[in-house]
């Protein structure tokens, strides 16, 4: 296909011409998971092999639905635009992603997953313009789990076609040569149409991250990897060990002296690497060292005890803007809850920081992706000398991060990992801003410069977004955890 193109309508069928995997089980088994729970999962597991075996496609695809979807409260469902994209992202092929780029206005048709699924990540991430997809059944503000008949859809799409062709003039579809219903009703609606085969989607390569028309920089959900059949295997065999491991690395990390429990930790998977500056290696074997400030990037609610690990003391502190009331009496170190006041919060920080080793998080919320949220400047206002810290934390199976979860169980999905791992870099100190600043320039610099900093070490990006932004996005609130 040619340049020409940008005049042309284009419709796409989702699932068979601009996904690689022809595979509809993970989509629906991360709906499960993460709106519907661990039981729910493992129901749709268990029935999976059946469904492929017994069933056709079209009843296969009911079954799917209706385990993922029946009961779940419409109004909480937040997958399709905070768990979804991610992973349909990571299923694009490039070869057809560029050809949809080509098109003067671009619309994606599936037959098979819901609207709800699709939309978020079809228009916000790869701007599509228009989408068309199965609506869901919904009673009393909860879902059936059962999609309207393919007639309506069938409908929807052929009132679509004929008002873009009176605007356009040219209409070209792009579906899947193996499916003959699909084949059909293409053909049926479109001036042109372009068959794309499995044979050819496994030549295809995987879009790449620096080509995401925008950045995929929030998301949430507590699975870290793609649930294909044979992953979601893995995960449930996995489960019960899981368990038993995070119990172990949390009563190891509350009850056992630090010089213990590291090798103790290790011996149970846990990762620990610490990488320090030559100048901040001097400030922190100084012996007139006092309390230290730490700045560092907000990858999991564990970083501050990590940044405690490297340092080899049980006696560090920090401060948190949003906090679960489980978490905070589990933590092994002093953790103050701040208010939101500038100036009470200040003061705070300050006393901690006179009663010995501070550490903040500037961003104030975790971010998952390589990049980096904008730093309040209040902690450059609290001392005369800030050691930024550079930590990073891989996750295998599950984010130890939640927007829209219950921020109590962070702790405890991370430690449900096979191997917990931590980098935790100690940059060289900057200065604070203790001095009198009339303009009130000078933290936002630092805080900038702080931000920086880490940004170069981890090689990350820094942005211009903010706690609120994140969990206005995933979770529809300012991202309060009221303290009860």
């Amino acid at each position: 296909m040619a340049s020409h193109l940008s005049r042309d309508t284009l419709i796409f069928n989702l699932e068979r011409s601009l996904l690689k995997s022809d595979s509809l089980f993970p989509y629906f088994m991360l709906v499960a998971f993460e709106a519907g729970g661990m039981i729910r999962s493992f129901i749709l597991f268990i029935l999976y092999p059946l469904i492929t075996l017994m069933l056709s496609h079209e009843m296969g695809v009911k079954v799917m639905v209706m385990v993922s979807f029946f009961g779940i409260k419409k109004d909480g469902f937040r997958a399709g635009g905070a768990v979804l994209p991610k992973h349909f992202l990571e299923d694009v092929g490039l070869e057809m992603f560029k050809v949809l780029r080509k098109g003067g206005k671009r619309i994606v048709v599936s037959y098979d997953l819901p609207q709800v699924m699709i939309e978020g990540f079809l228009r916000d991430y790869l701007e599509v313009e228009v989408v068309v997809g199965r609506e869901m059944k919904v009673v009393g503000g909860y879902y059936l789990g059962i999609m309207e008949d393919k007639t309506k859809h069938d409908l929807v799409f052929d009132e679509l076609v004929r008002k873009e062709r009176l605007n356009t003039g040219r209409v070209i579809g792009i579906t899947s040569y193996n499916t003959s219903l699909h084949r059909y009703l293409f053909s049926q609606f479109c001036q042109e149409i372009y068959f794309v085969k499995r044979s050819d989607k496994r030549t295809w390569q995987t879009l790449p991250k620096s080509q995401y028309p925008k950045p995929l920089i929030f998301h949430d959900g507590r699975l870290a990897i793609r649930p294909t059949l044979m992953n979601t295997l893995a995960l449930f065999m996995w489960g019960p060990f899981a368990v038993l491991a995070a119990a172990a690395r949390l009563f190891v990390s509350l009850c056992i002296p630090y010089t213990l429990s590291i090798p103790i930790l290790s011996f149970f998977g846990c990762r620990l690497t610490v990488k320090i500056d030559d100048v901040s290696s001097q400030k922190l074997n100084s012996s007139e060292r006092k309390g230290c400030l730490f700045a560092c990037n907000h990858r999991t609610l564990l970083d501050p005890l990590y940044v405690g690990f490297a340092l080899k003391k049980k006696n560090i502190k920090t401060v948190t803007y949003s906090l679960s009331r489980v978490s905070e009496i589990l933590a092994p170190i002093k953790t103050v809850r701040l208010t939101r006041d500038r100036v009470s919060d200040g003061q705070a920080m300050k006393k901690l920081l006179a009663e010995g080793d501070l550490v903040v998080c500037p961003e104030g919320t975790t971010c998952r992706e390589p990049y980096l949220l904008r730093f309040s400047p209040l902690f450059a206002e609290i001392s005369d000398v800030i050691v930024p810290v550079a930590v990073t934390s891989p996750a295998t199976f599950f984010y130890g991060t939640t927007a829209s979860g219950l921020k109590a169980f962070d702790p405890l999905f991370f430690l449900m990992d096979p191997y917990p791992t931590y980098t935790v870099q100690f940059l060289d100190p900057v200065p604070g801003v203790t001095c009198q600043d009339p303009e009130g320039k000078l933290k936002f610099e630092v805080a900038n410069h702080v931000q920086s900093a880490i940004g170069k070490a981890l090689d990350f990006e820094c942005t211009y977004l903010t706690r609120k932004d994140k969990y206005l996005i995933l979770a529809g609130n300012n991202g309060v955890v009221k303290k009860n």
